[in-house]
């Protein structure tokens, strides 16, 4: 009798952690990969928990697919670690009424936007071709946090194989997804696409799974499982670990089989203590047949947004689009005397300019934090700040921490960027952290604007950020730049920030390349101080590329730096005329807080587009 026919009388108990149950006996690596090299091991993880009760075992392939195993250079292996997870789960189970699940486990996490669905297809077919060539007696998908990739695969399997197949989510809160949805939704639409068991497995313990399965009818077509883990796991000495909980996990069996769970096994931190008091109070207990649905008013009321507060200033996008817009790079101090600093900042809001822009400790070198710095010029020089964001510095958490900050200072102009890393600055053996790239910070903070936090929870309320992008447009081939800055735009950027230029021409050809975007471009500049000063940049810092002609000409006058300085004043003139020509964006960059090359910049730009803007309208007129 297959498994499938046994859920109709029965309740099965299925095995729990294989991962975290190798972790603890010490192996901190790719567990699939065990299946080659330790065998043995695994046959005794699978013998101990049929031992326990175990009616179902799952082949130790979770992570067996070519994405995944790339990260180990074992992306070539897929066949061998997947023909031999199920030969070892077949052997373990032979003679024993014990059937055996392939299991495939989900790719896309909190970035579903990092892998595209063409690349999980291709991937989860090579997967399931070689669990299906082995003889499993049904697929396991598991831990999936994006339904768009779920739904996929389940339709992939259903076309491939008549074996039963079961589906399980992983959410992070109770009763909802990742992107909000109701959990019910998601098994409804899992169940309509013929999947024979839905259920949630990992994330979460039993006292959350129990919660979101209250909500949840029995399924018409389908049986319902559940895998929740052993509890939150902590961090002691270097290594995590997980409660000692296996008896609570007996009180909990019964609570859910009056959910209506008829296939429960563990995820992570379990073991075959937990699987045993599972089946000790489970194996002669009939499935119920009806059950009283609960609703859960905390979900319900999460799902009502409130609408940010008011911005104080119009967003930059909207000001670019209408008139020429002029915004200065003014770096947090290295040292704790601000004075110069925000002596600068007044003297910009002197003359009028749209925002100052604050960099994430560029070059990797500490200074004082921008938010700090942002909030001061905010509250009392009423100038508008602009914060950069670097991936480097800050994982998930810190991230999205950050934002939530910046939101409550009403700090809402935010630059996404990746961020130079660590070893370029001061402390070269700090860690970069990474864990977004450009594009996924950007795609974040478009959906906190939509009130959903990183993991999809609801924060309710929205944010009001205004996003730009970075891009650098220093380089051979400008129209394959432009390609990526085409994904950052659909990623949800509202407009951009260039690199500084120092090239007419350069500027010339961005526009003929950019003519079909249609958000604002703000250019980049940065004066030259001296010739030491431009081979620097041109030979050190990325994304900045010189001219030959400004090189010598600074050169000319390395014995003269006050000639130097004008010199470069004039050079970021002549680039100014030219970009105000084709764009309405001047972004300056202030070279070592020497603010009063900013203020004349800034200046000279306004009188400068005041000047086109007059000639403009004379022409008019005369027309």
């Amino acid at each position: 009798m297959s498994f499938l026919d046994r859920l109709k009388s029965e309740i099965l108990i299925a095995d729990g952690a294989m991962g975290t149950l190798l972790y603890s006996y010490g192996k901190d690596t790719c567990f699939e990969a065990l299946n080659i090299s330790h065998r043995e091991q695994i046959e005794q993880v699978h013998q101990a928990y049929i031992h326990a009760g175990a009616d179902i075992i799952q082949t130790n392939s979770y992570a067996a697919n070519y994405l995944k195993l790339q990260r180990y250079g074992l992306e070539d292996s897929v066949k061998e670690i997947n023909s031999t997870a199920v030969k070892i789960a077949k052997q373990s189970s032979k003679d024993k009424n014990v059937s055996v699940l392939g299991t495939i486990g989900g790719n896309r996490g909190m970035k579903p936007q990092a892998i595209s669905l063409e690349e999980l297809k291709r991937s989860f077919r090579e997967q399931l071709y070689c669990l299906l060539l082995e003889g499993v007696d049904g697929i396991l998908l598991e831990t999936f946090y994006d339904m768009e990739e779920l739904e996929t695969v389940l339709q992939i399997t259903k076309k491939e194989t008549d074996l039963p197949v079961i589906a399980q989510v992983s959410i992070h809160e109770i009763g909802v997804l990742q992107n909000q949805s109701p959990l019910k939704n998601a098994f409804e639409r899992l169940e309509g696409l013929g999947a024979d068991v839905i259920g949630l497995n990992c994330r979460l313990g039993p006292h959350h799974m129990i919660a979101s399965l209250e909500q949840i009818p029995l399924p018409k077509d389908a049986y319902l499982s559940a895998y929740p883990n052993a509890s939150l796991p902590t961090y002691i000495d270097g290594k995590f670990e997980y409660k000692d909980n296996a008896e609570y996990f007996r009180k909990s069996a019964e609570e859910f089989r009056k959910q209506g769970v008829r296939l429960l096994g563990g995820c992570c931190g379990t073991t075959p203590e937990h699987i045993k008091n599972f089946a000790e109070v489970l194996k002669n207990a009939s499935p119920i047949t009806d059950k009283p649905v609960t609703s859960n008013k905390a979900m319900v009321d999460s799902i009502v947004l409130h609408s940010p507060p008011p911005r104080e200033f119009t967003p930059l996008e909207e000001i670019v689009k209408e008139r020429a817009s002029v915004i200065v790079e003014l770096d947090p101090p290295r040292k704790l005397d601000t004075t110069r600093f925000f002596e600068g900042a007044k003297k910009l809001k002197e003359e009028g300019i749209d925002a100052i822009t604050l960099a994430d400790n560029s070059l990797a070198s500490a200074r004082i934090s921008n938010t700090a710095i942002g909030t001061l010029v905010k509250q009392n020089i009423g100038l508008r700040p602009l914060i950069h964001i670097a991936c480097r510095d800050r994982n998930m958490i810190g991230l999205q921490s950050h934002l939530m900050g910046l939101h409550t200072l009403g700090l809402h102009d935010v630059l996404a960027i990746t961020g130079d890393p660590a070893r370029v600055g001061d402390f070269p053996g700090a860690s970069s952290v990474y864990d977004m790239t450009s594009f996924d910070l950007i795609s974040m903070i478009k959906q906190l604007n939509e009130g959903l936090s990183f993991s999809g929870k609801n924060l309710g309320q929205k944010t009001a950020f205004s996003v730009s992008a970075a891009f650098n447009p220093n380089v051979r081939q400008v129209d394959k730049a432009v390609k990526r800055l085409e994904k950052k735009i659909a990623c949800g950027a509202d407009y951009i920030i260039t690199q500084p230029i120092y090239s007419e021409e350069k500027i010339v050809e961005l526009y003929e390349a950019t003519k079909h975007i249609d958000i604002p471009i703000y250019i980049g500049l940065m004066p030259l101080t001296s010739s030491n000063n431009a081979e620097f940049l041109h030979n050190e810092v990325p994304g900045i590329k010189i001219e030959d002609s400004i090189r010598q000409a600074m050169a000319n006058l390395k014995d003269n730096p006050e000639k130097a300085t004008q010199e470069g004043l004039t050079i970021t003139k002549s680039l100014i005329d030219t970009a105000s020509t084709f764009f309405n964006g001047i972004y300056l960059i202030t070279p070592f807080l020497r603010y009063e090359l900013s203020v004349e910049l800034a200046r000279y730009t306004k009188l400068r587009t005041a000047a086109t803007r007059r000639k403009c309208d004379a022409t008019n007129i005369i027309s």
